[in-house]
């Protein structure tokens, strides 16, 4: 079902706020972010492209865009920088994002004009931001096994989501190896989230799909949308059995009615509750 119909050029970082009871998202390229509990819906407008958020309390988020990490209270539309991201580079802009079971917040970047590497994931954790990985194209797919076990991500172009082992503070133990390979079906990983028993669901990006995989990589289902660039999916509701699923407008083909509005679909999956952020 349509759980939100305004229509996002470049919809992303779909977040459920568990003491909040709502859906916050953004439109990258509106440079807007979205929030709807079931009742209503407000949005806020940035000066520059705001891509992924992490829940510190109520009514305050840490948000990731072109430049920088920071804090906003979406009651009283106050910003607080946090950190520099990409500041120095104009070319760039941030992406997918999510925080961890410590408390640290993993986002990318990427060139905004989608041509070439130089992308980056970065982890932000006791005031430290750190690269991880570089000279990427388009990181996606940031999520989290329970417990903290193991981190997944993505390079969109690569068509591989990859996991890696954390350590007991949180930062990537071993080298990263091969989740799910989906270059033979041709299909493009974009955002992922992991449910309670450690199955990851996947939007992919141009199959208008979610697609779901066991804890060793198997495929095991996938649900349909009727869009075809959706981006990012999150577990939410009230018993967190709900995927909500963000798509895109841009580029999509003109028989693509609803490309670009935010979809909820039940399932007989349990979520997990989205980690706070600690500053």
């Amino acid at each position: 079902m349509i759980f939100s119909d305004t229509v996002c050029q470049l919809g992303e970082g779909a977040l459920w706020h568990p003491e909040e009871g709502a859906l916050y998202w953004f439109d990258i390229l509106g440079k807007r972010l979205f929030r709807h509990d079931g009742t209503g819906q407000r949005d806020w407008r940035f000066d520059e492209m705001v891509s992924a958020a992490g829940w510190i309390d109520q009514g305050r988020l840490l948000i990731a865009s072109e430049t920088r990490l920071f804090t906003f209270d979406t009651a009283r539309e106050e910003e607080e920088d946090v950190i520099a991201l990409e500041s120095d580079r104009d070319a760039f802009r941030s992406n997918d994002g999510r925080a961890d079971p410590w408390g640290g917040f993993w986002c990318s970047t990427m060139r905004k004009d989608e041509d070439g590497a130089g992308g980056a994931i970065y982890r932000f954790y006791k005031g430290e931001l750190r690269a991880l990985y570089e000279d990427l194209s388009i990181p996606n797919s940031i999520s989290f096994a329970p417990g903290g076990a193991y981190a997944y991500f993505a390079d969109t172009p690569t068509r591989k989501i990859m996991r890696v082992t954390l350590d007991e503070d949180g930062w990537p133990a071993d080298e990263p190896d091969v989740f799910v390979d989906l270059g033979q079906e041709s299909l493009n990983p974009d955002g992922s989230v992991v449910d309670r028993q450690g199955n990851l669901w996947n939007a992919q990006w141009g199959a208008g799909r979610v697609a779901c995989y066991n804890p060793d990589g198997q495929f095991m289902t996938a649900i349909g949308l009727a869009a075809g660039q959706v981006s990012c999916p999150a577990f939410g509701g009230p018993d967190f059995a709900t995927l909500y699923v963000t798509s895109a407008a841009k580029n999509a083909p003109e028989d693509d009615q609803l490309a670009g509005v935010t979809f909820a679909v039940p399932t007989g999956f349990k979520g997990q509750e989205a980690h706070r952020v600690a500053l």
